[in-house]
């Protein structure tokens, strides 16, 4: 007889006070205790919740800083852009919490696109954080993102980001979408939402 004991502290004890005489049967049943004893492992260790390290991609905003000397042919425009950092499910004490991507997206095939702030806003119209201190640039067709983890919960439903921004022509206003996502197991939610732009509202 082989008896199999699993302790709280997932240590695995073995009796084997009864052994059959015949080597066949014995040889038999210690193969079925290496089987059992490998399923349990794998088992016990695939149970176990895994750790996921928080990395937020960032943009190198002092890299990108440069002067903007005043010019009358540059054009001033702002951009509103929504942000759900989690929405309401059944009721507004259920909420899904969301991983959301602001994607600044310079549209011009031959100028610069410079961001003069970049304000990231609660439900409540508080300011939360400035991303930037001095204008920055994009290359002409560059694209830069900001990424709010799943467990920023600072913003809330109402979110959303105020920019301020300069172009040579206006008729290439850069654009703003933030990408939010949702996912367990097999189901997610996502969605789009795009900045609305105000030409000529800065100086």
């Amino acid at each position: 007889m082989i008896i199999v004991i699993l302790k709280r502290d997932n240590k695995i004890s073995v009796d084997l006070t009864k052994v059959p005489a015949d080597p066949y049967i014995y040889k038999k049943q210690n193969m079925r205790l290496i089987l059992f004893f490998a399923i349990l492992v794998l088992f016990t260790y695939s149970c176990k919740p895994e750790k996921k390290k928080l990395a937020v991609k960032t943009v190198n905003w002092e890299k990108r800083a440069i002067e903007i000397k005043n010019d009358s042919a540059m054009q001033a425009g702002r951009t509103y852009l929504p942000v759900y950092s989690e929405i309401y499910d059944q009721s507004a004490e259920t909420t899904h919490l969301l991983t959301s991507t602001v994607s600044i997206r310079n549209t011009s095939l031959a100028d610069s696109l410079f961001i003069i702030t970049a304000d990231y806003y609660n439900t409540k119209g508080e300011l939360i954080r400035s991303y930037i201190k001095s204008p920055i640039f994009l290359a002409p067709m560059e694209t830069i993102e900001i990424v709010i983890p799943r467990l920023d919960t600072s913003g809330g439903s109402g979110a959303n980001f105020n920019f301020d921004w300069k172009i040579k022509d206006a008729k290439n206003a850069p654009l703003f979408e933030t990408v939010m996502i949702w996912t367990t197991g097999t189901q997610g939610i996502s969605f789009v939402t795009r900045g609305v732009n105000y030409t000529n509202s800065i100086n």
